[in-house]
């Protein structure tokens, strides 16, 4: 028999079907409460609220596991490519060889993007956001290919869209990082994989192919894989909800770079450089901003430190900290800012006060100080997440059409006045 969860509401009882998940997660099953009871339940946040069941991404935040369609986030890290993890995302399974040939191909044929989209950039002001760039240009990629507003395409149509997405996106940031800089666009080298290509379009120049170090495609991949999926997370869920409404794919994952970009969800690693940099124009004692991170009277906190999700430590962590080691020595970045970010992740690891308290350094402690020893601006590193985590966002939105999900509608409980009557203008 299979387990219910029962509720009392006055005098009545009722049960309610419980669900488990394959690596034993449970859910109570809510979904028909409104209709046997009258009753909602309240969440703010969605905090315990399951919306979905997925088979894409397992997450334990109590014991530290991340898992991509059932492989450790450890193994795909350092026996995978990004493309490859791309492809396991978003159709199931690890690609054979002729399959991540022909996956290859199939994006190099389109890395192009129309140069109409050029315009675009002549009119963002200088100043302007590179994820506010971002979230526009991946959106009007529907008025460019408006057969992807369909929302009864093909499989072949629907995979021909993704596979374009996939494409032009790693073109569109290496644009936006081009602008910022004032340089001509770097135009794609279909020759070269898909994390060389990006770093070839966004550091080269239009006349020459520049020799990309092993050690910096080796990071960026990754980067990009400790990004690629996060299970439901704000972005994430907003790509889900807005496709639950049959919205293109484009505008879909638009909405969720928008989501991204918020201080509290993506800009997390800018926020750890932003934060050593005030260390470093308050002279660099970074035992002062230690004790002042101690100090529960000092509203300062330590950025890129700890996680609300995994509660003991972040799996990436361990990961993108060899690969940042590896940057910072091959390159042999001199940075004060650097050199502040190692005093501080010292003292995390070995101070009782941060142990305790498991405030390890996180991913976004890392990613922000790889991506700068790159020699990217903070403003973009919110971009590069988002190139990261698009395979992601696809995958979660082809699982929610190819499952018929319902349109998101979430519910409230109304709180504010009743029965108000209305007074004409001329007598408030």
């Amino acid at each position: 028999m299979s387990e219910t969860a029962s509720i009392k509401l006055g005098d009545k009882s009722y049960n309610l079907p419980v669900i488990t998940g394959s690596e034993d997660e449970s859910a109570i099953d809510i979904s028909k409460l409104r209709d046997i009871t009258g009753y909602i339940t309240i969440d703010s946040g969605y905090k315990n609220t399951g919306a979905t069941k997925s088979a894409i991404t397992f997450l334990d935040g109590e014991k530290g596991i991340l898992k991509y369609r059932g492989y450790s986030i450890e193994e795909l890290a350092s026996k995978s490519t990004f493309l490859e993890v791309a492809y396991l995302l978003i159709y199931g399974d690890l690609p054979t060889q002729v399959e991540i040939e022909k996956f290859q191909k199939d994006i190099s044929r389109h890395t192009l993007v129309h140069e109409d989209m050029k315009k675009f950039f002549d009119g963002f002001p200088s100043k302007s956001h590179p994820m506010g760039q971002l979230s526009s240009l991946i959106c009007s990629l529907s008025s460019f290919y408006p057969e992807s507003l369909n929302s009864g395409q093909t499989a072949e149509e629907q995979n021909l869209t993704i596979i374009k997405l996939l494409a032009k996106m790693a073109t569109v940031v290496s644009w936006i990082y081009k602008k910022s800089l004032g340089h001509p666009i770097v135009y794609p080298q279909n020759k070269l994989d898909y994390v060389t290509n990006f770093l070839n379009m966004t550091f080269g120049q239009r006349t020459e192919e520049i020799e990309i170090d092993p050690v910096v495609v080796s990071a960026m991949n990754v980067l990009l894989i400790l990004h690629a999926d996060h299970e439901q997370n704000c972005s994430t869920s907003t790509v889900r909800m807005v496709g639950s409404s049959e919205c293109n794919l484009y505008a879909s994952i638009s909405a969720g770079i928008s989501a991204l970009w918020g201080p509290l969800h993506g800009g997390a690693n800018q926020a750890v450089i932003e934060m050593l940099e005030s260390i470093k124009a308050d002279g660099g004692d970074t035992d002062k901003w230690i004790n002042k991170a101690k100090d529960k009277n000092d509203s300062f906190r330590l950025m890129g430190f700890g996680h609300r999700v995994y509660k003991n430590f972040d799996p990436r962590a361990n990961i993108i900290k060899k690969a940042c080691d590896e940057v910072l020595e091959k390159l042999g970045v001199n940075d004060p800012i650097l050199e502040i970010a190692k005093k501080l992740e010292a003292a995390a690891l070995s101070d009782p006060y941060f142990v305790e308290r498991k405030l390890y350094p996180n991913v976004d402690f890392y990613s922000g100080i790889i991506y700068r020893a790159l020699g990217f601006p903070t403003d973009m590193f919110t971009v590069l997440f988002a190139l990261g985590r698009l395979p992601g966002w696809i995958a979660q939105w082809k699982e929610m059409r190819e499952n018929k999900e319902p349109i998101g509608r979430p519910r409230q409980i109304y709180v504010g006045e009743v029965n108000r009557e209305f007074v004409e203008i001329s007598k408030r």
